[in-house]
């Protein structure tokens, strides 16, 4: 209004448009007196409502779930090779980024190869994630972002965020509110079946989620209870779909390891947007691809090496060739390879496809680089006198030889 009053030019709400002669000379206080009465009386109403913000339509769109540590910048633009549509950028703690910490703020940082990128946040109060979408909206680029409710993390529970804000739908509802009402891209949430197990479930809630200003909302067919000691609930996923609003997307998650998960899925809940894919992604990155041929890939030891030598070349390109960003590609190649080791080649199988929940059976490759591939012992994978030890407790974790 500033720039409009300049240059010679005013609107006044609940009145015809009138050209008013404003000289450029005029004095702040004439400035100030101007521009307040406008915004005061037209601020709210040039404010989109929650529910006409651009919405994002994830039908069909393979997506790859945010996923800490493991999830970074190099091992996505892996992912975007082989076939995902949608990303996420790892979980950002709301209190890490309004304290400016940079390696938290790194989190959020897309390549140009991600044309349909999310920022994940976590926070457990509505001023502190206001403040840090407003802050997101400024310095970053993204084109969604989604709220975290559904981590069962400790550290992250304790402080009311992650799953322990299903226990507090209010909060939940204010959360979303802040979120939505503060930007004007679209706002999706993830979450748990609920807290504890067959109590305050997601269901209760599914309808008003999207009146409180989410575009869309990702179930993990697990409660904060069970972690991962059964198997995702997606009869309960697709009870939630049916129940939710037609302006509210149903994403669905959990356990999904091979093109068949997928078009099941899908085919007993059309309504079902689409499915998120987190560790079926980690064991095995090429599950796009699967996907998107309709074909189980025997994927041969050498291209599987090829997929590892892209992911060091990102990561040296993203962390730096230098000591420290050769020694941060190592820390972070390691982890993933703590997931890979447990995928089995498809052409060893006595029962296609492999399922997420089986524990893998030591076996020899059909050639040495993919024995040494199935090894669940650090100690294979790391140079002579190099120490690790995997942050998530896969299968490499519990070897003595770990350190």
């Amino acid at each position: 209004y500033l720039n409009s009053c300049t240059w010679g030019w005013c609107i006044v709400p609940g009145t015809s448009l009138q050209k008013k002669s404003v000289e450029k000379s005029c004095s702040q206080s004439e400035l100030v007196t101007v521009t307040d009465n406008v915004l005061t009386e037209t601020e709210s109403s040039m404010k989109l409502h929650p529910r006409e913000t651009k919405l994002i339509d994830f039908r069909e769109k393979l997506y790859l779930a945010p996923l800490t540590t493991v999830g970074n910048l190099p091992f996505r633009r892996v992912c975007k090779v082989l076939g995902a549509d949608v990303t996420c950028g790892e979980m950002a703690m709301c209190t890490n980024l309004l304290q400016g910490q940079a390696s938290e703020w790194a989190l959020l940082r897309r390549h140009s190869s991600e044309d349909l990128f999310g920022v994940q946040i976590c926070g457990a109060y509505p001023d502190t994630v206001a403040r840090t979408v407003e802050l997101i909206e400024q310095e970053c680029t993204f084109d969604f972002i989604d709220i975290n409710m559904g981590c069962p993390i400790d550290i992250v529970v304790n402080k009311g965020g992650g799953s322990a804000l299903l226990t507090k739908p209010m909060r939940m509802k204010n959360v979303i509110q802040v979120a939505s009402g503060t930007t004007e891209k679209p706002i999706t949430i993830k979450v748990r079946t609920g807290y504890f197990e067959g109590r305050n479930r997601i269901d209760s809630l599914i309808t008003d989620i999207g009146q409180w200003g989410a575009s869309a909302v990702t179930i993990h067919g697990r409660s904060r209870q069970q972690r991962y000691s059964k198997l995702a609930d997606w009869e309960y996923i697709n009870q939630c779909a049916r129940k939710a609003p037609d302006a509210l997307g149903v994403l669905g998650n959990g356990d999904v390891f091979s093109y068949l998960d997928w078009n099941k899925h899908k085919s007993d809940c059309p309504k079902l947007s689409t499915c998120m894919i987190a560790r079926g992604a980690l064991v095995k990155p090429w599950i796009f691809t699967e996907i998107k041929e309709q074909r189980h890939w025997d994927i041969s030891s050498g291209e599987r090496l090829n997929i590892f030598k892209d992911y060091v070349r990102f990561g040296l390109q993203h962390w730096g060739s230098d000591a420290k960003g050769v020694e941060t590609t190592r820390h972070f190649l390691l982890e993933w390879l703590s997931y890979t080791c447990r995928y089995v080649p498809v052409g060893l199988l006595d029962i296609i496809p492999q399922r997420l929940n089986w524990r893998p059976p030591s076996y020899f490759g059909r050639d040495d680089l993919e024995t040494l591939m199935s090894s669940d012992s650090a100690a294979d994978w790391v140079p002579a006198g190099f120490s690790f030890t995997p942050k998530h407790k896969s299968n490499a974790y519990d070897r003595a030889e770990n350190g």
